[in-house]
C-alpha cells in the first residue's frame, strides 16, 4: 500500500498512533479503511520501534461508527479493496494477535463497528465526551461473534443484550462504571493520558506483555470461530429486502419500518 488516504499512521517514542481519517464521516469506515487500519498495525507489529498502539479518530467528534452506512447506500457494499474481500473480521482478528498492547483512544462516538473495534483493543480511554453503542438492528446489520459473545465478557450477558437489544446510546461516566472503559479524562487531556499509559507499558517486558496478552486471549479464541460464522450470515443477510429497509431508512434519515418482517423472525 503505497499511500494512505483513509488512516493517518505515526510513531511517537515508542507509540504508533493509529487514527481514522474520515472526519467528515464520523471516522466510518469503507473496505478501503478497513485495508489500511489492517496494513498499519501489520506495520506497528513489525516495527522495533513501537511497544504500544493506540486506535483513534481524526478531530473530537468520532471515534469510529461502524460501517460507512452511506457508501453501502450508495453502492449496495464497502466498496473496493486490495483483495476484493471486506476484510473486517480480518481486522477484529489482528488486534486481538498483534503482540503489543492495543490501546482505543475514544474521542467521541464510538457506535456500531466502531463500538467493536474499541471493545476488542486491550485498553480503552475515553474522553468525558465519548458516546458509546451499538447500531446493527437499527441499520440492517449485525455482529454476532466478538461484537457480542466478546461484549458479554466485559460488562456481562444482561448489558450485552441491553446494548445490543436497545440500541441506546451511554456516556463515558456509564461505559467506565459498566467496565467498558478503563479510564475517562476531560477530552483535552486524551492524548496524554494514553501517552502516560504508554510510558507505563514501554518500560515492562515486551515478552512478557506478548505472553500476558496471548493467555487472556486463550480463554476467548472459540469465539472467532462463531465470528466466523455468524459473517456468514450477514453476508446472506445483508442482500435482503429487510437489511435494505435499515440501509434505506439511514440514507433518507427516517425511521425504518421493520414491522413486515416480523412473521419471518416468527417461524
Amino acid at each position: 500500500m503505497n499511500e494512505l488516504t483513509d488512516v493517518r499512521y505515526e510513531v511517537e517514542r515508542g507509540l504508533a498512533w493509529i487514527t481514522i481519517d474520515r472526519p467528515e464521516r464520523m471516522n466510518a469506515f469503507r473496505a478501503r479503511t478497513v485495508d489500511e487500519l489492517i496494513h498499519c498495525l501489520k506495520r506497528a507489529w513489525s516495527s522495533t520501534e513501537v511497544g504500544v498502539i493506540c486506535l483513534t479518530g481524526a478531530g473530537d467528534r468520532a471515534f469510529c461508527t461502524g460501517g460507512d452506512q452511506k457508501q453501502r447506500a450508495e453502492t449496495g457494499d464497502y466498496g473496493p479493496s486490495e483483495s476484493g474481500l471486506f476484510e473486517v473480521e480480518t481486522l477484529h482478528r489482528l488486534i486481538r494477535e498483534v503482540p503489543k498492547p492495543v490501546v482505543a483512544a475514544v474521542n467521541g462516538y464510538a457506535i456500531g463497528g466502531g463500538h467493536v473495534l474499541h471493545v476488542l483493543c486491550d485498553l480503552t480511554i475515553a474522553a468525558d465526551t465519548a458516546v458509546f453503542g451499538q447500531n446493527g438492528p437499527r441499520v440492517g446489520s449485525f455482529d454476532a461473534g466478538f461484537g457480542t459473545a466478546y461484549l458479554a465478557r466485559v460488562v456481562g450477558e444482561k448489558r450485552a443484550r441491553e446494548i445490543w437489544m436497545l440500541c441506546r446510546r451511554y456516556d463515558a461516566a456509564t461505559a467506565e462504571r459498566w467496565g467498558l472503559v478503563n479510564r475517562v479524562v476531560p477530552a483535552a487531556e486524551l492524548r496524554a493520558e494514553v501517552r502516560r499509559w504508554a510510558d507505563e507499558m514501554l518500560v515492562l517486558s515486551p515478552t512478557s506483555l506478548r505472553f500476558v496478552k496471548q493467555s487472556f486471549n486463550v480463554d476467548s479464541e472459540h469465539m472467532a470461530g462463531v465470528g466466523q460464522l455468524a459473517f456468514s450470515g450477514l453476508n446472506q443477510f445483508v442482500a435482503s429486502d429487510e437489511a435494505r429497509e435499515g440501509v434505506e431508512a439511514f440514507a433518507a434519515k427516517r425511521a425504518p419500518d421493520f414491522s413486515r418482517y416480523r412473521r419471518a423472525a416468527s417461524v
